[in-house]
């Protein structure tokens, strides 16, 4: 089963590589992993997207809250959460794709952020799913590069990750 563990650690060289060890070391797969500076300069939240049974998911959370720059581990899928992620795709749009990038781009609520001759940029955001959909509803040729942030989460209302 997929599962969003979202983490809270010091930002400090190193921290994300011994992260990114643990799971290695142990042979867990790292789907996505997202990670920026808090509110809180000294500390980075890390998002990581993996896959496994409920005891391999429990057993990578003792593994994490070990890791002396954790701070504290949370997986969001233990209760109601947000996902998101973000896309940027650069399709083809000469005259041919041009009003069919436009249109779809609307119906996935994208916005074109950049526009050539021949090209289209679009931004789109959203669940994987639907950033997936989007992708399978383009003609293969129209798509030149695709960029994917990998999903960040947060816990919907009271529920959250503090120190």
């Amino acid at each position: 089963m997929r599962h969003i563990i979202s983490l809270l650690m010091e930002n400090e060289s190193g921290a994300l590589s011994r992260v990114s060890g643990l799971f290695s070391a142990r042979g867990y797969n790292i789907e996505s992993l997202t990670v920026a500076p808090t509110e809180d300069p000294s500390l980075s939240r890390m998002t990581i997207v993996t896959s496994g049974s409920d005891e391999v998911i429990e057993q990578i959370i003792k593994q994490l809250n070990k890791l002396i720059d954790v701070v504290r581990v949370l997986d969001l899928n233990d209760g109601k959460y947000i996902e998101r992620e973000l896309m940027l795709v650069k399709v083809k749009a000469n005259d041919k794709h041009r009003d069919e990038m436009k249109r779809l781009s609307d119906i996935f609520r994208g916005r074109i952020i950049d526009v050539s001759d021949n090209t289209f940029t679009i931004e789109l955001t959203g669940s994987s799913s639907k950033l997936d959909a989007y992708l399978e509803s383009l003609d293969e040729d129209a798509i030149i590069e695709t960029v994917r942030t990998g999903a960040s989460g947060i816990g919907r209302g009271d529920r959250i990750l503090k120190v």
